[in-house]
């Protein structure tokens, strides 16, 4: 696609269209074996499964599920499962893309996986989505495993559903297996903090950007698209630090206080569907309309392209900083590069929920769990790190941020390919 296409700046992209653009502008900076970018243009394999579900009227009905496996090299596959009406096969491939270059960024010993089911799960009642988890989990059991593919929560999948499906992969092994996924209650081996892990990331990749450019945090204005699990704790995270989060959204539309709202006092969507938009604000908004607000950080924590040709022009805010993945299509990036306006991207923002998940294999191999506290400084010295390595990579070359976190991630990659060589 090109500028000049009048369909190019309307039309959304698919996510594996987005990594790939991505992966090649990364590759383009750097000094890499094509046969190794060719071989990451493409997952290492995809399972496509049939999971039958008996509903509570007693008829079946058959659902088709996906695990994709992009890239081992690093170590097991590693990312979420989700239950979406618009699963598909390529969104898993992409997303799949897009989680080994998280990993990497991270530097954690993972590569990239993703899958789902497609399903509403707002239409199953709680009894029919545990047994599609379970049926869901043995369709997966001979390509998933803790040191083969640990799956972790996403859309419309929650440490329920992970509880069960870590039931499910122990009671077929013979013996209670936790490390199979991440995200779990902590009752069962999950981990202190995982849940809020995302948003605190973002929070913390805001901050430092802040400091970057030597903003006064108690001057910068915030509006946040989504607040759902990553976009409430983004917020309440930097209204913590004394920003003024002056709007956020549920997919009802958005509410907004140029006096700043008090994140503590609106409700999470997740918990709460319609009681953000329905929350006792100044003004109402809808989402389009919040994505144009003139604010310093604009934070698309909902869902992916979101920030597309058709209103790049009109994005009013001096830094986008990715809570969503793939918020921003690749049309939408030029635009913002253009306007001098710095995209923050997603791998390294809301890296903090695999971080965590690393962190929660770590506890569960060792059958030790870790404090909230130990968990959050360990996550705090992580993001500083991945960023520090990123910014750096910014500071030496005439590139976009995203361009910065990608060479991070390729260059890593890459080199663990070229010592491990191809085998036979």
């Amino acid at each position: 696609m090109t500028a000049a296409d009048p369909q190019s700046e309307s039309e959304p992209e698919s996510a594996v269209e987005t990594a790939r653009h991505q992966l090649e502008r990364a590759a383009a900076h750097l000094d890499v074996d094509e046969g190794i970018v060719e071989r990451l243009r493409h997952p290492t394999s995809v399972h496509r499964v049939t999971v039958p579900l008996e509903r509570d009227d007693g008829s079946r009905e058959m659902f088709t599920g996906y695990r994709a496996h992009h890239d081992s090299v690093r170590g097991p596959y590693k990312g979420g499962l989700r239950y979406h009406p618009e699963v598909s096969e390529e969104e898993c491939v992409g997303l799949s893309m897009w989680m080994t270059w998280k990993c990497a960024v991270m530097d954690l010993p993972f590569g990239g996986g993703k899958g789902g089911i497609i399903v509403n799960p707002k239409e199953l009642s709680s009894d029919e989505k545990e047994r599609l988890t379970r049926r869901f989990a043995e369709e997966l059991r001979p390509v998933i495993g803790p040191m083969t593919d640990i799956p972790a929560p996403d859309m419309g999948t929650d440490p329920q559903t992970m509880a069960w499906f870590m039931d499910a992969y122990s009671m077929q092994q013979g013996e209670t297996t936790p490390g199979v996924v991440t995200g779990k209650p902590p009752i069962v081996g999950g981990s202190y903090g995982r849940e809020e892990a995302p948003g605190r990331s973002v929070g913390i990749i805001t901050r430092e950007a802040m400091e970057y450019y030597d903003w006064d945090v108690e001057e910068t204005t915030v509006a946040v698209q989504g607040f759902g699990s990553v976009g409430a704790n983004a917020a309440r995270y930097l209204d913590d630090l004394g920003a003024s989060v002056v709007a956020v959204s549920d997919v009802d539309g958005a509410i907004y206080d140029p006096d700043g709202l008090d994140t503590t006092d609106v409700e999470d969507h997740d918990e709460s569907p319609g009681m953000v938009s329905g929350y006792d604000a100044p003004e109402t908004l809808t989402n389009e309309e919040l994505l144009e607000l003139d604010v310093d950080v604009l934070v698309p924590a909902a869902i992916g392209n979101v920030l597309t040709g058709e209103n790049a022009r009109d994005v009013e805010a001096d830094m986008i900083v990715e809570g969503a993945n793939g918020p921003t299509t690749t049309t939408a990036e030029r635009i913002f590069e253009e306007r001098g306006i710095p995209v923050i991207p997603d791998i390294i923002a809301n890296a903090g929920g695999v971080t965590v998940s690393y962190f929660e294999w770590l506890q569960d191999i060792n059958r030790r769990a870790w404090t909230l506290e130990r968990v959050n400084d360990e996550l705090e010295s992580e993001m500083r790190t991945a960023w520090e390595d990123v910014r750096t990579e910014y500071d030496d070359r005439d590139v976009t941020w995203r361009d910065a976190t990608y060479i991070v991630a390729l260059e890593r990659i890459a080199s663990a390919h070229e010592t491990r060589g191809l085998w036979p």
